[in-house]
């Protein structure tokens, strides 16, 4: 299938989320040819950013500032467009008029498919509100009364990739993504987060544990030799012709 013209679109709470449970992914399909757009909806300056704050004179526009450089830095390492909302986090609050600009990239942007958070997440309530907004965002912008005579958008697959504490956000991968060829380059922009660097290896360990169970689920008779993959939870049903 052509990948012309194809798109994919990250709804991240803060700004070194999209980096973690999905970097694979964007560098994977930025790589075939895909437009990847990352929405940052706040830079996680409150709630993550604790090395930042223990350094003397911060304020709260440098730590956004240090956060904004970071993710732009790891974006076009992975290959991404980002684009900042800053709505504050900790928590994270999301009015009309930001969800309208959501609904708008949905339908300038036409995604193939689009990842979030967890639909749980008691650790971090910014998460699943992310994830809520994608999906709001989604339905309004399928609408054909809104803003009628826009182009729609039709039913881009919605997955949610890995929370930091699966079992207590009720979080269960039914899909793994290969992302063996493209592990360089997330692990290069997941270094870019220096604000929070002691998850470098905690991601590197959640990507090998992947890719064992990935390796697990292609049969024995494929050749594939998988050594790092992501997760995600597809939250959408998929319309198959058959079962195989």
């Amino acid at each position: 299938m052509s990948t012309e013209k194809m798109s994919a679109l990250i709804i991240s709470a803060h700004s070194a989320d999209f980096v973690w449970r999905a970097g694979g992914a964007i560098a994977l399909h930025a790589r075939n040819g895909y437009r990847v757009k990352v929405v940052c909806l706040a830079f996680g300056e409150r709630g993550e950013s604790a090395k930042l704050w223990r350094k003397p004179g911060m304020t709260l526009e440098k730590v956004k500032a240090a956060r904004r450089e970071e993710a732009e830095r790891a974006g076009d390492v992975l290959g991404a467009e980002l684009e900042f909302f800053d709505l504050g986090d900790y928590p994270l609050r999301v009015p009309d008029e930001a969800l309208m600009r959501l609904v708008d990239i949905y339908r300038e942007l036409q995604p193939s498919f689009v990842l979030s958070h967890s639909l749980k997440d008691p650790y971090n309530f910014d998460h699943p509100l992310a994830m809520h907004v994608a999906q709001e965002a989604r339905i309004i912008a399928q609408a054909e009364g809104h803003k009628p005579g826009g182009k729609i958008v039709g039913a881009p697959p919605v997955y949610a990739f890995e929370p930091h504490q699966t079992e207590q956000c009720e979080w269960s991968p039914n899909v793994f993504l290969d992302i063996t060829e493209v592990w360089d380059t997330k692990r290069r922009a997941i270094e870019c987060m220096a604000g929070q660097e002691h998850l470098w290896e905690y991601y590197t360990r959640v990507a090998l544990q992947r890719g064992v169970q990935a390796k697990r689920n292609i049969g024995i008779t494929a050749a594939r030799d998988i050594r790092y993959a992501e997760g995600y939870q597809r939250i959408t049903p998929q319309v198959m012709g058959d079962l195989s």
